[in-house]
């Protein structure tokens, strides 16, 4: 079953149990999905579909420190429900040490040992992680090994 289809059954499953949080969570991944295809007129695969997924992943994971910081805690107990909702359609997401691994043979391989080969290490290392893991974590990750230099 595509990633599509899943998502297509998920969304019958929670309105016949009337999960309004997980309905509209597939909601916005499907238009997302919608969006896309309408806009450049393709087909999505299930890694574009990952990448909808991740995309919006990345804006509950920003928008959470700013309900934090207004103290709205329904709207945060909603966020991480959201959030966990989604990172059940991707990937099993890869821990800080294996992100590590992969970051350290990427400038092993690259030969980078300034801030300057930031790129270079981030070519090598994003195709790898991706939908695996955030990339503001990995460049974090990356720039502290260069740094390290």
């Amino acid at each position: 079953m595509s990633l599509k289809e899943q998502l297509f059954a998920d969304l019958k499953t929670a309105m016949k149990e009337k999960d309004t949080v997980r309905k509209d969570t597939v909601q916005l991944i499907r238009s997302g999905i919608l969006q896309i295809e309408k806009d450049k007129k393709i087909e999505l695969d299930d890694e574009g579909v990952t990448e909808v997924i991740a995309k919006q992943l990345k804006s509950r994971r920003d928008a959470l420190p700013e309900y934090e910081k207004s103290g709205r805690e329904d709207l945060i107990a909603k966020l991480n429900k959201e959030i966990e909702i989604l990172l059940s359609y991707l990937p099993e997401q890869l821990s800080e040490e294996e992100i590590q691994t992969i970051v350290a043979d990427a400038v092993a391989q690259t030969g980078a040992s300034t801030m300057k080969d930031m790129g270079k290490v981030m070519a090598l290392v994003t195709p790898q992680v991706k939908g695996r893991a955030d990339n503001k974590i990995v460049g974090n990750l990356v720039k502290k090994m260069l740094q390290g230099k």
